[in-house]
């Protein structure tokens, strides 16, 4: 191969991308370019969902999508990104530990994000979260084995510290996950912990009553205006002086983009996202585009900016995968756009609630909206299947999905 587009990330962005750029690559009958994607593994983990039970299987294969397209996979985690040189430094894993050299000449950064840990005292020690496949996975394990432990009020105590989208989600689980460990008559309490003075600072006035009257009726409580202090075994200290006893405490404090975007030489927003023109070319530089959770990018004309989540990163995806390969073979750039914004936010057996808008107009509320929510979870954001051709046409830009 005479060129290559390299894409780092196989998440909803990354994924999308290669296909995209295969895609076009397929579409104007050149076979001399490249497409290769590396990351630890040939799948896809269905981060949306980690909140939910049986987190250890949220995931999905890629190998069988890749060669069906003839995106080349590289297994492997990328240490240095040198964009004079054009190239990146891979670690390998495994048995084959060894770092090679990737040369590129069209770059996609589609690395995603992690989850934001300030550095509170007792906060890494003690803390559970729902960032990552394994992070859910030791949350369950534990929840699993506070039957075990003596009665006591912070054995059935949980506190969900952060109460924007994740928060939510996942205090709105926890009481009938502690009920089915710890009997369904036991005293459950779940409380979110939120430094602003409302639940979903984030998600405004819209929704919010919905959401209020879904923890209420689900027995969820909440602690308003004071931050965590420090964490330690046996629950949590707030700024405001107050101590909640609790054996089991949930971090969800806002993601920030993956640290390779700090080895870049551009501007990065204060989430570490690198900020990008409307083709998703990192700005001054001609030969990387940023995509997904690592890109600050405009969604309009009206000054929204993509959210860091699924249902922006799968169109930012299939634009950078896309705009890699047209720009490198001097075919037309298609911008990204994506005007239309909704939410649709899991409230656990209490049903969800669907908006629209980003001023989140509810359109959607309880058992209705809980079955788009389950669609959304279940089905749309999976791993295409299907044939080259079917593939292909899913990941055509122009397909704008809203989910």
């Amino acid at each position: 191969m005479s060129k290559r587009i390299l894409v780092i990330g196989a998440g909803f962005s990354g994924m999308w991308s290669a296909l995209s750029a295969s895609r076009l690559l397929d579409q104007v009958g050149r076979d001399d370019v490249e497409v290769a994607l590396i990351a630890p593994k040939p799948e896809l983990h269905v981060r949306p969902r980690l909140y939910e039970q049986n987190p250890a299987g949220m995931k999905a294969p890629l190998e069988n999508i890749f060669k069906t397209a003839g995106i080349r996979f590289i297994p492997g985690l990328v240490e240095r990104i040198d964009t004079q040189r054009q190239e990146v430094s891979v670690a390998g894993l495994g048995e084959d530990a060894s770092c090679q050299t990737i040369a590129y000449d069209r770059l996609v950064i589609a690395a995603g994000s992690r989850l934001n840990c300030p550095p509170i005292p007792g906060l890494g020690e003690h803390a559970f979260n729902v960032d990552q496949i394994a992070d859910a996975a030791k949350l369950e394990a534990h929840i699993h084995g506070l039957a075990s432990r003596p009665k006591s009020a912070g054995r059935n105590t949980v506190v969900v510290v952060g109460a924007g989208f994740t928060g939510i989600e996942t205090a709105a689980e926890m009481p009938a996950r502690l009920r089915e460990t710890l009997g369904a008559d036991a005293d459950v309490k779940v409380i979110m912990v939120e430094r602003n003075a409302d639940v979903g600072p984030d998600l405004g006035p819209g929704p919010r009553p919905v959401i209020t009257q879904a923890l209420t009726d689900l027995g969820v409580a909440w602690k308003l205006g004071s931050g965590v202090a420090s964490v330690d075994a046996k629950g949590v200290a707030l700024e405001n002086g107050e101590r909640i006893e609790a054996d089991t405490v949930i971090w969800t404090g806002g993601a920030r983009a993956s640290g390779l975007t700090a080895q870049i030489p551009a501007e990065r927003d204060s989430f570490g996202r690198l900020y990008v023109d409307r083709n998703l070319k990192v700005k001054g530089l001609d030969t990387v585009l940023a995509t997904g959770d690592c890109a600050y990018a405009a969604t309009d004309h009206e000054g929204n900016y993509a959210m860091m989540s699924c249902q922006h990163a799968m169109n930012l995806g299939r634009s950078a995968g896309h705009n890699a390969a047209a720009d490198l073979l001097g075919e037309s750039l298609l911008p990204y756009s994506q005007p239309k914004y909704v939410t649709c936010l899991d409230l656990g057996p209490w049903g969800a609630v669907y908006t629209e808008g980003w001023d989140r107009q509810v359109k959607m509320a309880g058992a209705e909206a809980k079955a788009l929510k389950t669609k959304i979870n279940t089905e749309w954001i999976y791993p295409p299947s299907g044939d080259r051709a079917e593939l292909f046409a899913l990941a055509d830009p122009r397909r704008i999905v809203v989910a």
